[in-house]
């Protein structure tokens, strides 16, 4: 029965996990430049003399799917998708120098340019992007550079500013915060990279399949329900025992 505890309560643990990171796919489905994460774990021996034979599942940080979403038009001057491989550098919560795929920007009352979700974008030198506002016919190539032309100026008159920070990393490099931002494995900054390339007024889903993601969470509830049965045959198997045992 120890054993059939052991197996069952191991494998519930890692089904439990796995419905956890099916459930944030699921609901990041329309999320801008989400990346699908899936489950990680490898197999552990149980260091411990009266246990030589035993093992169990140890849950790792989870993988994540790099495949590029589709790309939607919008039509909105602010909205930027990377084309193939790259991301943007922007400030995390905390200010430092994060990456995403998230392209969807905005100019705030200070100029300051901005992802929506509220995080500053980053420039070619790993600095905050500042625009003289107000503007008008803001653009942005596809090197990531950003123009306009300051409002009441000469339909003509069209001035350059700053470069978005666009790069491209190795994947294995990089590893997927609880935030959703990738940052390098050992901390430093990622280097601008002069190769990728941008395509405004369009932005790229996320590459999240729904129906795929929802037959699992099905698949992987049902192995769930199935090992917590089977903790219960062995709490019930032990108990029996027990009661055989009394009556001698």
């Amino acid at each position: 029965m120890d054993k059939l505890l052991w197996v069952a309560m191991s494998g519930a643990k890692e089904n439990f996990h796995s419905l956890a990171v099916r459930s944030n796919n699921l609901a990041n489905a329309n999320t801008t430049g989400f990346k699908a994460d899936f489950e990680n774990s490898r197999a552990m021996s149980v260091f411990a003399n009266a246990y030589p034979t035993r093992a169990f599942s140890m849950t790792e940080r989870p993988g994540y799917n790099m495949e590029d979403g589709a790309i939607e038009s919008t039509g909105r001057s602010l909205d930027v998708a990377i084309k193939g491989p790259g991301m943007f550098a922007v400030a995390d919560k905390q200010g430092q120098e994060a990456y995403t795929r998230y392209g969807s920007f905005t100019i705030n009352a200070d100029g300051v340019l901005k992802t929506t979700n509220g995080l500053d974008v980053l420039d070619e030198d790993g600095t905050q992007i500042v625009l003289p506002v107000p503007l008008d016919d803001v653009a942005i190539n596809e090197d990531g550079v950003i123009s306009g032309r300051p409002q009441g100026a000469d339909r003509n008159v069209i001035e350059i500013f700053q470069r978005l920070k666009l790069v491209n990393e190795d994947i294995r490099n990089i590893e997927k915060g609880y935030d959703g931002l990738f940052r390098r494995t050992d901390g430093t900054q990622i280097a601008m990279d002069e190769t990728v390339k941008v395509e405004s007024g369009a932005l790229e889903s996320s590459n999240v399949n729904p129906v795929e993601e929802l037959t699992s969470l099905i698949r992987i509830q049902r192995q769930y329900d199935t090992q917590v049965k089977l903790m219960e045959t062995a709490s019930q198997m032990d108990q029996t025992q027990n009661n055989l045992m009394s009556y001698d």
